[in-house]
């Protein structure tokens, strides 16, 4: 028996037997529970899909075989797989290996994703370049029912059938996708849940009329002529079929056996196919089985009582939710749509104080928008609570849908700045530049808690398009300072100081005041500006700034490039002040993954470091006057 420290490559896995695979899931699914428990992770996904990965790299050979994975959160079992054992406690921790597929790791990760819904299209074009080349590998597609909830599949899938180009799409049907999948889909998925005994059926009864003598063919060819009509009662597969895919299944995903063999069979086929396989999300793992959606990104935990070996700070997301959920108490046209995040972003609490006023539209942010956008047409106040990665998806329906009619849907943007551990794909540093620039959107970044729930409040009351972004975790202000009152497009002074002035953005607020402490310690005296609406600006404070003379430092964290420093060189240039701006934030680059504190400092935003570029900056003023 190998043990799975050995295996280097899918090749030392091809030759086990069943039993010896179904030891070495056992395995598999002890050391990402091990891993996950230290380091948090994607943890019920992951127990659910060892033996369709075990399957797919025993019947198929990557990297010459391309294996695609929607979403690249389910990847473990693959990077044990592929070499990555020794390297795997070190998931998504500071300079370890990624939660998602990347290139720089292995040969295997063919292609990088961190967003649902993708592998679909990715695959068509990996087939399209691979017959335009006339090489002759497999491409296959490893696709969770919860991202078919996303509108790009339906496009791949309609464009793959239509072409008939060779593909595998392999769907791993867990009834789950990050929270209860929602919709039709969810329900014709449960109808075909139902067939699994049909095509192991279907192949007895042929093998067995083929092979009656004299009569056997030809009474096989009088019953197939009635079999589709028999299956659409039975099985109704119509919706992959009529999409052009050779449908098989239902088959149970974590039979490893069983897979194998709808692999092998699916690999002859010359024609685009879709395997439906069924499996239990958090399989192997009692706790993670009760409650996979608590299960799907985890904190460290342990594995015993399968409870958070860490309290957590209390969330932004749960605390915008208690004040919409009192202003929800007295005004019915309120409601709370979430893309199939209601834990993450706290809107499972105002789902279940007023479950009609709640909307789980799952892995669909564009669709999520418009919805908010017809809503608001129809006289209903919509709050779209979404990560700030995710709402990149839905910038096309934001703007056309949203902003040019002029509608009050609110954006509660979670997860903004920088966003730890899942690495680059979920890093939220590009949300005041793509939305800034959009007419008649207002943009509000609160420094605290007690300002958040200002301005919802004032979200709530504003006629017009709104974005409140804010970090995952609520951000105390040093010193038990607090901000107490929030008008948009007013800024408030929180530290006094004559020579240099600090506007700060947001999550940075906490940062710019620990730095005025610092350098006033270095007998520098600071100002700090809370400018918590970055659109639109307090043009009154910057006139009064910029009449002062002083220097003026802009910190966010978000990219420099079209972020809230931007805004304020363009209103100095336009305005034409003699004014020195030094706008702080991440430069022209992706953010990997890693705790909190080491990234802050790659970017060059850990207290340290700012104060440092700060007394540097003043040093040259300094030596520009003398």
């Amino acid at each position: 028996m190998i043990e799975l420290s050995n295996i280097t490559s899918p090749e030392d896995i091809r030759q086990l037997t069943i039993d010896e695979c179904e030891s070495l899931a056992d395995d598999i699914r002890t050391k990402i529970i091990q891993t996950v428990s230290v380091n948090g992770g994607h943890l019920a996904s992951n127990l659910g899909i060892v033996e369709i990965t075990m399957a797919l790299h025993r019947v198929f050979h990557a990297p010459e075989d391309k294996l695609i994975f929607d979403v690249g959160h389910q990847t473990y079992t693959h990077k044990l797989l592929t070499g990555r054992f020794s390297t795997f406690d070190t998931l998504r921790t500071y300079g370890g290996i990624s939660g998602f597929p990347r290139h720089n790791e292995s040969e295997y990760d063919c292609f990088e994703a961190g967003h649902a819904s993708t592998a679909l299209s990715a695959a068509l074009g990996f087939a399209r370049a691979r017959d335009a080349l006339k090489q002759k590998h497999h491409v296959v597609a490893v696709v969770g029912d919860g991202a078919l909830t996303g509108g790009m599949c339906y496009e791949a899938l309609n464009d793959c059938g239509n072409s008939r180009t060779r593909m595998i799409v392999l769907l791993n049907d867990n009834e789950m996708s990050i929270a209860e999948n929602v919709g039709a889909l969810s329900r014709y998925l449960s109808r075909l849940r139902s067939s699994t005994g049909w095509i192991v059926t279907k192949k007895q009864v042929k093998h067995r009329l083929q092979n009656l003598p004299l009569i056997g063919k030809g009474l096989y060819n009088i019953i197939h002529s009635g079999k589709e009509m028999i299956k659409s009662l039975v099985v109704d597969d119509g919706f992959f079929s009529a999409l052009g895919f050779r449908y098989l299944g239902p088959i149970n995903g974590n039979d490893l056996s069983e897979v194998e063999r709808m692999l092998t069979l699916a690999k002859e086929m010359d024609e685009p196919v879709l395997i439906h396989c069924l499996t239990k999300k958090g399989y192997g793992y009692m706790s993670a089985e009760k409650k996979p959606e608590e299960f799907h990104g985890t904190p460290p935990f342990l594995i015993e009582s399968g409870k958070s070996a860490n309290s957590s700070a209390k969330s932004n997301g749960a605390i915008a939710n208690e004040e919409l959920i009192k202003l929800a108490d007295t005004d019915e046209r309120i409601r709370v749509i979430t893309a199939a995040m209601p834990l993450g972003t706290g809107t499972a609490a105002f789902a279940k104080a007023h479950p009609d006023q709640f909307d789980d539209v799952g892995i669909a942010e564009e669709h999520a928008v418009t919805l908010c956008a017809g809503m608001a047409s129809g006289g209903l106040k919509p709050f779209f609570f979404v990560y700030s990665t995710f709402l990149q998806r839905g910038y096309d329906q934001v703007l056309h849908d949203v902003c040019i009619q002029n509608l009050p849907v609110t954006f509660m943007i979670d997860r903004a700045g920088i966003s730890n551990e899942d690495g680059q794909s979920h890093q939220g540093l590009f949300d005041m530049a793509f939305l800034r620039h959009i007419p008649g959107l207002t943009l509000i970044a609160p420094a605290d808690e007690q300002e958040l729930r200002l301005a919802v409040k004032a979200a709530y009351e504003w006629n017009a398009p709104c974005a409140i972004r804010y970090p995952k975790s609520a951000v105390v202000l040093p010193d038990g300072a607090s901000v107490d009152t929030f008008a948009i497009g007013k800024w408030e002074t929180l530290v006094e100081g004559t020579e240099a002035t600090i506007l700060s953005v947001g999550s940075m607020t906490a940062a710019a005041m620990r730095v005025a402490a610092q350098l006033n310690e270095n007998g520098l005296s600071v100002q700090v500006v809370n400018a918590s609406t970055i659109k639109p600006l307090d043009t009154a404070c910057l006139d009064k700034l910029f009449a002062e003379g002083k220097p003026v430092f802009t910190l966010e964290e978000h990219v420099v490039a079209g972020g809230f420093g931007s805004a304020v060189l363009e209103y100095a240039a336009l305005s034409s002040a003699n004014a020195q701006i030094i706008p702080i934030g991440v430069a022209d680059c992706f953010v990997q993954h890693g705790d909190h504190q080491h990234l802050l400092e790659d970017v060059e935003l850990d207290d340290n470091t700012l104060v440092k570029r700060v007394l540097h900056a003043m040093t040259k003023e300094d030596r520009s006057n003398g």
